[in-house]
């Protein structure tokens, strides 16, 4: 099924006899029910409104997240909590779309400063799994209406109702970036540092552990973006302020900075090798214990130690994983690697009340049953 209009998709759903799985580029498969009807949102595509001048946008839930990009760029914004792309680790092919963005709560490395997609989504409209179409929100922050409806379609992985229709914040692209990169420091040590650099005040917008970096040997890196002569300062009073932990080379070469953090953001070095990858969502000084539990993995640790993605055997070391994410009250979900239970199973009180919006939303439970949204 592929309906190219709100109304169709409204009418399909509504005739549906079984599970429908829900998708947009189809890049981002990751566990529950692989069943079901194929219903795809790629033929809802177009951005309806943009006011760079407002820094919003209004965009169908199909519209390729490349046609996003390209229009912001040209009046020179972007999306600013810089979602990763999943075809390079998953080896997926197709388009991501903006949707598919928004319904999985995509965020990258800029979370730390800016917050996470769902943070940037105004208004929303969506057919819920009895065939009703749904608006909620507005297309500027200060309309507030039905605001937490907003943010809880977001991460839910169409299971509360598929998205059509978008708005969203965007922000200014910065001139300038620029960071620091240290080399050789261990887990614990390189999380200290990251920790110390974002509670700095000089505004940190990347933080991140690599245990092994393009040459092989552990490397730390810190994100700086502005004005040039703010990133140079803030990069020389940032290199002082951590030079217990060594001496951190300041990085003033945009160019190598972006693709160091593009890498970082599409978990690059991870998708040429095999083996499963894990995200793990931990309080960053609990970090470096849970890896050092999973015997043989290898880790890049984002969000200054609170991200790690984790990469093990294939089909290895689950329950591992599991105990040790659970042990400091954090959350893991398998990311690539077969088999059942790719999410973490949730405490009693929050599985009630997912499934008492899931029989809100869709009563028949009929909309990608078996997944469950990004608690991240």
């Amino acid at each position: 099924m592929r309906p190219e209009t709100e109304a169709a998709l409204a009418e399909m759903i509504k005739a549906a006899d079984g599970p429908l799985r829900i998708e947009g580029g189809g890049t981002r498969p990751i566990g529950g029910l692989r069943e079901g009807a194929l219903l795809s949102t790629q033929a809802l595509r177009g951005i309806d409104l943009y006011e760079p001048g407002a820094l919003t946008m209004v965009a169908r839930a199909g519209t390729p997240l490349a046609e996003v990009e390209t229009a912001l760029e040209k009046e020179g914004q972007r999306l600013a909590f810089e979602p990763m792309d999943h075809r390079p680790l998953l080896g997926t092919e197709g388009e991501p779309t903006i949707g598919g963005v928004f319904a999985a709560n995509v965020s990258g490395p800029r979370r730390i400063q800016v917050g996470a997609a769902r943070d940037f989504l105004l208004g929303v409209r969506f057919v819920d799994g009895a065939g009703q179409i749904v608006s909620n929100g507005g297309r500027v922050m200060k309309n507030v209406t039905g605001y937490d409806l907003v943010k809880l379609l977001a991460g839910s992985r169409g299971t509360l109702g598929v998205m059509t229709e978008l708005s969203f914040k965007v922000l200014p692209k910065p001139g300038f970036c620029g960071g620091l990169r240290l080399q050789g420091l261990e887990d614990t040590r390189a999380v200290a540092a990251l920790c110390r650099a974002l509670a700095s005040p000089f505004e940190v917008s990347g933080a991140a552990h690599l245990q092994q970096g393009p040459d092989g040997a552990p490397v730390t890196m810190i994100r700086l973006e502005g004005f040039e002569n703010s990133v140079r300062y803030r990069a020389q009073a940032l290199q002082s302020a951590l030079s217990e932990y060594g001496a951190f080379e300041v990085e003033a070469d945009p160019a190598r900075t972006a693709a160091d953090w593009d890498s970082i953001r599409n978990v690059a070095p991870f998708g040429a090798q095999d083996g499963d990858v894990w995200r793990l969502s931990v309080k960053p000084t609990d970090g470096p214990a849970v890896v050092a539990k999973v015997s043989g993995a290898q880790a890049i640790y984002d969000w200054g130690g609170g991200l790690i993605w984790l990469r093990v055997d294939a089909g290895s070391q689950a329950d591992v994983i599991r105990a040790a994410v659970a042990s400091v009250g954090g959350h893991a979900t398998r990311i690539r690697g077969a088999g059942p239970g790719a999410f973490q199973p949730l405490p009693a009180p929050v599985a009630a009340l997912e499934a008492g919006l899931r029989a809100r939303f869709d009563p028949r439970g009929i909309l990608n049953p078996g997944l469950m949204g990004d608690a991240a």
